[in-house]
């Protein structure tokens, strides 16, 4: 994927019209001074990885309160003058968690305040502000916003909730369309499908566009709050308003990887950002299941689980739920758990990841791209561990990201690795592997693919692998 294409930007795809990054809501941080730290301790790090020569794009992660502190013009200086430092840039924001999101008990609260309240429009306005003040001078380079997919399922389930929604979200539309006569940047909202939430699979996603949003009676309101003809009205939605497909989510939810995108392209549905991002897998549920995720099931996030049986599916809101079910089952199933974890690892040892859905999903954006924005989003795995090695002795980590960065023209043999040792911060000792992709690839020349295990709990990797 990745390919070089202007000095001063690291885009991606063979026409240099995506960008990559990953989301800062990995590292806590909830106030202003917080989220200055996150820029300035652990962007530079990535960056010298990653893109030492090129401005490396952000996935900013901004709270409620960081946010209205940034609309303080001595904070938002210091912003742009430590972006500028550094060479960074923004092109997108999770606007999704708008309260404290590390350390304390989120679960379903994290949908809140949802779009049924009125501080969701006001905060995800204030974010659309910033964003278009953020961008870089280059007018083809468009903003994008993640949001909470509607609300929590059970805070909406009447249609007189849904219709509440859909105008609060035609509201902020047309604040889309008045930032972009007013500034010239074209800025996106990308609801976020999740499971047990109001959008939670693309058949779900799909009837609420069609039903709320691009219904002539919605359309109708956007015109009377923008003054745009009724035609002029439904591109402005379609521009400013779609989803993020959240590749773990999607996963997590069963839907079919060749199918997601062309159903939602097929309805005018705008992909406004792709997260690639991977969940857990349990291929066969047995007796043991329950005591080999206990450790999974924490106190401080929702782990949705869907089950599959045969054709049917059932839905968990959180593991403990799905653990009491347990004992009522007596067929063979599958789970698939909204846990994320590192997107190279496929193989977790008892379980597995939904890195094939990755997989499958990159393959289509290398022929034909899927959204502009494409961020990794982990942010559940805990560091417990910092393993000796940055690949598996099998190579598996190593082949993953040269064919899936690389694409299959890549030879395999014909990838050059030199390795570092680093001292991580609990005293381990980590290796990394700089991968240069030959000449020949679609990777540029010159280009550094680094590979790291962080983040990765210790109970999933293989005895060898655990530290001393």
């Amino acid at each position: 994927l990745a390919q070089t294409t202007r000095q001063h930007a690291m885009k991606l795809g063979p026409r240099g019209d995506c960008h990559l990054t990953y989301c800062t809501n990995i590292h806590p941080g909830e106030t202003w001074p917080e989220v200055r730290g996150i820029l300035q301790r652990y962007l530079p790090e990535v960056k010298r990885d990653i893109a030492p020569d090129l401005d490396l794009g952000v996935g900013l992660r901004l709270s409620g309160a960081a946010a209205y502190a940034l609309q303080h013009r001595a904070n938002f200086d210091e912003l742009c003058a430590l972006l500028r430092a550094n060479g960074l840039y923004v092109f997108t924001i999770n606007g999704f968690p708008y309260g404290t999101f590390h350390g304390k008990r989120v679960k379903e609260d994290v949908y809140l305040p949802d779009w049924l309240d009125d501080e969701r429009l006001r905060y995800t306005n204030v974010l659309a502000g910033l964003l278009a003040a953020l961008l870089p001078d280059d007018s083809a380079l468009e903003g994008s916003v993640s949001t909470v997919p509607g609300a929590f399922k059970p805070r909406a389930p009447s249609p007189a909730a849904r219709t509440r929604i859909a105008q609060q979200l035609l509201r902020h539309v047309a604040h889309l369309v008045h930032l972009r006569e007013q500034t010239g940047r074209t800025i996106a909202l990308a609801l976020e499908p999740e499971p047990c939430c109001l959008l939670e699979t693309i058949d779900e996603t799909i009837e609420f566009f069609d039903q709320y949003l691009f219904a002539p009676t919605a359309l109708r309101e956007l015109a009377a709050l923008t003054g745009l003809q009724s035609n002029t009205a439904d591109e402005a939605l379609r521009r400013h308003l779609g989803v993020c497909l959240d590749l773990c989510h999607a996963a997590v939810e069963f839907e079919d990887p060749e199918t997601v995108v062309s159903r939602l392209q097929d309805k005018g549905i705008r992909i406004a950002k792709m997260q690639i991002s991977a969940g857990l897998r349990v291929a066969e549920v047995s007796t043991s299941t329950e005591q080999l995720l206990k450790a999974f099931d924490d106190k401080v996030y929702l782990h949705q689980v869907v089950e599959r049986t045969g054709s049917q599916l059932t839905r968990y809101v959180d593991l403990s739920e799905a653990f009491a079910g347990l004992a009522n089952s007596k067929v063979a199933c599958e789970w698939r758990i909204h846990f994320h974890v590192p997107i190279f690892l496929e193989n977790l040892g008892e379980f597995s990841s939904t890195q094939s859905f990755v997989r499958t999903m990159l393959k289509q954006h290398r022929a034909q791209p899927i959204s502009a924005h494409l961020e990794v989003e982990t942010y559940t795995s805990k560091r417990r561990s910092c393993p000796p090695s940055a690949a598996n002795s099998d190579g598996s980590d190593r082949n993953w990201k040269t064919r899936e960065l690389a694409g299959s023209t890549a030879p395999r043999s014909g990838v050059e690795s030199t390795d570092r040792v680093d001292q991580c911060g609990n005293g381990h000792r980590a290796r990394r592997r700089r991968l240069r992709a030959p000449a020949g690839s679609v990777v540029a020349r010159g280009t550094i693919l680094v590979l790291r295990r962080r983040d990765v709990p210790e109970r999933l990797l293989r005895p060898r692998d655990r530290p001393p």
